[in-house]
């Protein structure tokens, strides 16, 4: 029988619903009988005893809020209720001792990847299409259109064919209600270069026209893509008079990099002459580096090549105790065995301050991470927001209603080795273990700096459903329950819902997630984020974004 509560430290004073409660169930939990006042969606929240105004509720054993009023034993948690609150932080020096997972089964492990000469191995070998300015944009759309479904890299023609369907049945007089789609089992055609697995476009709406500084950042960002482990070759295209200079971009790389030696052909639209000059030119050069990049070939590297990014959106009320903790377990695997960890969404570390600090290995990297969160948090109060704001609608929905329930449900992604390093915004991870990466928790900005870090696979939980992913970095998804893994399997890869029903536990979890990890590393097997050209890319300006 699937247990119906949860507590998830014993210093809490709530209990997690694991299943739908109904006001007047009568709960026993550890010897104490507790009557439901409130009907209780599975997900949320009640509490153990009655809490009056300004007492503290605990979850995950640190403080995530404080009560507005009198709530009654067995009171649901609700907006009306509580507030966010959340402890201070500080060092206060760190004798962190942690007790690695037991990794037998996968030292011996390896994965298939791209070796690169600076010594970093990629999971994937990219073509990629980057604009300095966001005036180029349609140029690379008129590329994109010519060039992926040609190579077989698409996923349109299946919609394609159905809007033909459509549009005969118009033509005849017909109604299109009858008309049902049928997507074929592969869309794709065979490639014409089996060792690139794809041509990617980094779009963006930046380059000029906003302060000189976003300029800048834009350019450490285009560059670290670039130099990523997982791109094989670049086309860059300028207009020419914009405020991020081609000079720029390559002074960026160079400082990354300076014997880069990938195949990178840049074209400057204002010395180009005419459109069809420009496009046909960029389309002969890269098909030559294409044919170029084709003859590398996957070859195995040890784990410790691996490079995660750990990452939650859409969360709900089960992020924090089933898919989070599983990658949180996978996350100390990697750990112990070499490789990096990457854990950034700084507004939804909120709460877990000190836990991180205190795993801090020294203090100037603690001090590092304490500064980037007051700034961040400070630039959003200047603007009448905060990090309490965080929460979405659909996350309060689903039983995360205060920033602080749901930050110490998000930072268990990163497990609990010792933190190595603390990044900001573009920053490389050159130190095995746990990063802590400067980004905002919005999912395609985080998703964006995580790759700019670095990493070259990206495990990313959601219990209500989201369809995103990374140009360069393939992106698992992860789903905190079975229903959802049900109702969208064409989005979701590991279903973590049996930790809910007990069938597993995070251990299990953990090492499955780690399993999947290699295969998709090797390319045995295509995460649904790559097979649907979820390629999303949005550059963080820095400003306040949650």
């Amino acid at each position: 029988m699937q247990q119906k509560v949860l507590k998830i430290h014993p210093k809490d004073n709530v209990l997690v619903a694991l299943t739908g409660l109904k006001k007047g169930d009568l709960i026993v939990y550890e010897g104490e009988s507790i009557i439901l006042q409130d009907d209780v969606l599975a997900k949320h929240k009640f509490t153990l005893n009655e809490l009056n105004a300004g007492d503290g509720v605990y979850m995950y054993g640190v403080l995530v809020g404080r009560v507005k009023g009198t709530i009654p034993a067995g009171g649901c948690l609700t907006t009306e209720n509580l507030k966010h609150a959340a402890e201070p932080y500080d060092y206060h020096g760190s004798d962190y001792e942690w007790e690695a997972p037991d990794v037998s089964p996968f030292s011996n492990r390896t994965f298939n990847g791209f070796h690169r000469k600076d010594g970093r191995v990629g999971t994937a070998n990219y073509w990629l299409f980057i604009p300095t300015v966001f005036c180029e944009n349609r140029n690379l759309d008129v590329i994109r259109e010519a060039l992926v479904n040609e190579l077989g890299y698409g996923i349109t023609d299946k919609y394609k064919r159905y809007t033909r369907q459509l549009v005969e049945a118009v033509k005849k007089g017909e109604g299109v209600d009858t008309i049902n789609f049928a997507p074929s089992s592969d869309s794709r055609q065979e490639r014409l270069f089996p060792n690139v697995d794809g041509i990617k476009f980094l779009n963006h709406e930046g380059g000029c026209g906003g302060t000189r500084q976003d300029a800048g950042i834009l350019g450490k960002l285009l560059a670290a893509y670039a130099n990523h482990p997982n791109v094989g070759g670049i086309t860059v295209l300028s207009l020419g008079c914009q405020h991020l200079q081609t000079s720029d971009f390559l002074e960026e790389l160079k400082k990354l990099d300076p014997s880069f030696d990938k195949p990178l052909f840049i074209f400057e639209q204002q010395q180009s002459g005419t459109e069809q000059d420009l496009i046909s030119a960029a389309i002969r050069q890269t098909f030559s580096g294409l044919i170029e990049i084709n003859k590398q070939e996957r070859k195995p590297a040890t784990l410790d090549h691996l490079c995660i990014g750990v990452k939650c959106g859409g969360s709900d009320g089960f992020s924090g105790i089933s898919a989070n903790p599983a990658v949180g377990y996978c996350s100390d695997l990697v750990a112990a065995l070499g490789g990096k960890i990457l854990l950034a969404e700084f507004p939804e570390l909120c709460g877990a301050e000190q836990d991180l600090i205190d795993r801090s290995v020294d203090e100037p990297t603690a001090r590092k991470f304490i500064k980037l969160m007051q700034a961040y948090d400070s630039l959003a109060h200047q603007a009448g927001s905060g990090f309490y704001m965080n929460p979405s609608p659909g996350n309060i929905r689903d039983g995360l209603i205060t920033d602080a329930i749901k930050s110490t449900g998000a930072a268990k992604k990163g497990g609990y080795s010792p933190v190595v390093d603390v990044l900001d915004y573009t920053e490389q991870a050159t130190k095995a273990g746990l990063n802590l990466v400067c980004t905002p928790g919005n999912d395609v900005e985080a998703t964006t700096g995580k790759a700019a870090a670095g990493a070259t696979l990206i495990l990313f939980t959601t219990g209500l459903g989201t369809p995103t992913g990374n140009p360069v970095c393939p992106t698992i998804k992860i789903s905190t329950n079975s229903a959802l893994a049900k109702r969208m399997p064409d989005i979701i890869d590991i279903d973590t819902g049996p930790i809910i029903t007990g069938e597993k536990s995070i251990l299990q979890m953990g090492e499955e997630i780690l399993e999947y990890c290699i295969r998709a590393a090797s390319g045995e097997v295509i995460p649904k984020a790559v097979l649907l050209n979820q390629d999303d890319f949005i550059p963080w300006k820095r400003g306040v974004s949650l």
